[in-house]
């Protein structure tokens, strides 16, 4: 495909995956003292018969890990997900760096996974070490409490956890916490309580990532810089933490610019290499928003994948 032809459709695929209007919970609940640690949790809508309780799904949003880019311009996604039965906690978590601008709404903004240009010249810088992970272990590790007083529609043994793009990458990240280094703050002595896990054009490896320099050098930020980046991979890169046992599969456009289908191959590659089957479902003509843009076909086909592991 041209290049001029590629652009132009990854533009109009953005937009429209950003001009829905963001929708608003049925509750919020916190895991902490911070203004990101917050849940957001959307009661299903449809296909539960009244007294039965719905498959969760815990949906971990993208943004290249910056501040600017938070949870909600995946609130279109979460509702979706709601409207097809399932009850959804989304997740939100610190982003960028210390004194960064943060809580900002994401929605109809341009470039939500960071472009090659974000995190130098003055943008915000992906992630914070080790604040990121440690909201995301908090938050899965309070999860089923605040399911049982908050969204008592949900069951929280049929929970399967998806995210796109930087999200995807915390999505494997958290499935993978038992085998984590000995000795690691986030380590668990069992595997999480999964149906399992569906990453979404996720930055599942770094070491290709940082090679393609995939949002600007996201994932070398994310970890504190070019020292820090061969320190803490082994603690951080969902490609080094295999075998996890949980079912998996990634669902990535084979058109994606932000996220190159590369990556997804390595992680896979990786997972076979390391004695476990990965699914990764390729989409024809498809980019890097349009995963979780309601009105993309491609939108469809995730929850399929998020269905065949909940249900």
């Amino acid at each position: 495909m041209p290049n001029d032809v590629a652009a132009a459709r990854a533009a109009a695929e953005e937009e429209s995956a950003f001009s829905h209007p963001p929708v608003d919970p049925d509750a919020i609940a916190t895991y902490g003292d911070h203004p990101d640690q917050v849940i957001d949790f959307y009661a299903p809508r449809g296909g539960v018969a009244p007294g039965e309780q719905a498959p969760l799904v815990v949906v971990l949003h993208g943004g290249a890990w910056r501040a600017p880019y938070d949870r909600r311009h995946v609130t279109p996604f979460a509702d979706f997900l709601a409207r097809r039965g399932f009850a959804v906690a989304n997740v939100e978590y610190r982003r960028g760096a210390e004194g960064a601008a943060g809580g900002g709404s994401a929605s109809g903004a341009s470039g939500a996974d960071g472009g090659a240009g974000s995190g130098a010249g003055g943008g915000p810088v992906a992630g914070r070490w080790p604040d990121t992970f440690d909201d995301i272990a908090a938050a899965l590790d309070a999860l089923p409490a605040l399911v049982r007083e908050t969204l008592p529609q949900a069951d929280p043994r049929r929970t399967v956890l998806t995210g796109h793009s930087a999200g995807g990458h915390l999505a494997l990240w958290a499935a993978a916490r038992h085998v984590l280094p000995v000795g690691a703050a986030w380590r668990t002595d069992r595997p999480a309580p999964l149906r399992g896990v569906v990453a979404l054009a996720p930055i599942a490896d770094f070491t290709v990532a940082d090679k393609l320099d995939v949002c600007g050098g996201a994932a070398r930020q994310l970890l504190g810089g070019v020292v820090e980046f061969a320190e803490r991979r082994p603690y951080a890169d969902p490609a080094l933490l295999l075998p996890t046992g949980i079912a998996t599969t990634l669902v990535q456009g084979r058109t994606d610019n932000v996220v190159p289908q590369a990556v997804a191959e390595s992680y896979a590659d990786a997972a076979a290499k390391a004695g476990e089957v990965v699914g990764l479902t390729l989409l024809e003509d498809v980019g890097h928003f349009a995963l979780i843009d309601p009105a993309a076909d491609a939108c469809a086909v995730v929850v399929e994948e998020i269905a065949q592991l909940a249900w």
